[in-house]
């Protein structure tokens, strides 16, 4: 479990207020989400599948737009800015990165050459991009012996992490992380979530992960919030939530 739990004054790094995401002018996905990301923190964003998780971090990170769909209520802050009209590439330069659900790689590249590709979102120097990749494989040990292998031949697992070494290449304040354990062994889950809270404890890495599995997000997680058809129906510290008999019942009942 990790140890990384934040004091509760700790200043938000993001704040969602009241968002609303409507898709094709007319279906409404999200509505009335609001949820606070503390500098430093990892936050659970629980559901079951279509409770709108997805449809959340993109409103998020700015990549909604592209599914024909808008924010259209609500305000997000990031570092105390609103992101309305920020575009999704100007937030990842800003330090937000999203990792989305399904572990996309770029299959004929070697993880080498995916890790790459992250950098040049900073546009690293070749120097910083060395050094920056020698982190990766330092937290990222099987990647390391994967290097030249091409993304689509390695497993599930290491996709995975090529994924969010990727991210992690654009030396981001805050993950947004979606669905990391889906399809993934137990095993490896747990040594996903060993890393991301290496990074947050060490790098002081904040994430918003959205995630179905209920006890391996809280058990890394300080805070989460319930997400049910596009509303947040429960909040509290992963303590609490965790101690609540109820609340598999709550949502993945409904599937």
């Amino acid at each position: 479990m990790s140890e990384a739990v934040r004091e509760p004054w700790s200043p938000a790094l993001l704040q969602v207020n009241d968002i609303e995401v409507i898709y094709d002018g007319a279906i409404l996905a999200v509505a009335g989400v609001s949820l606070s990301v503390p500098k430093g923190a990892i936050v659970a964003l629980l559901g079951a599948n279509g409770a709108g998780k997805s449809t959340t971090l993109k409103a998020i990170s700015g990549l909604v737009r592209a599914e024909r769909a808008e924010v259209s209520r609500g305000v997000i802050e990031y570092q105390g800015h609103d992101l309305a009209g920020v575009d999704p590439s100007q937030r990842v330069r800003q330090g937000m990165v999203h990792v989305l659900e399904g572990r996309h790689v770029f299959g004929q590249l070697t993880v080498e050459d995916n890790l790459r590709s992250g950098g040049f979102v900073r546009r690293l120097s070749r120097k910083d991009m060395e050094q920056d990749l020698e982190r990766i494989y330092t937290w990222f040990p099987r990647l390391k012996t994967k290097r030249h292998t091409r993304a689509g031949l390695t497993s599930g697992g290491e996709q995975q992490m090529v994924a969010i070494g990727r991210a992690l290449m654009t030396r981001p304040t805050l993950v947004l992380l979606d669905e990391p354990s889906m399809g993934l062994a137990p095993m490896i889950v747990q040594e996903i979530f060993e890393i991301i809270s290496q990074l947050n404890r060490e790098q002081q890495v904040s994430f918003l992960i959205a995630e179905q599995n209920i006890n391996v997000a809280l058990n890394y997680a300080s805070q989460g919030y319930v997400l049910d058809t596009g509303r947040v129906v429960l909040s509290g510290s992963a303590a609490e939530l965790l101690a609540r008999g109820d609340l598999h019942d709550i949502y993945l009942g409904r599937q």
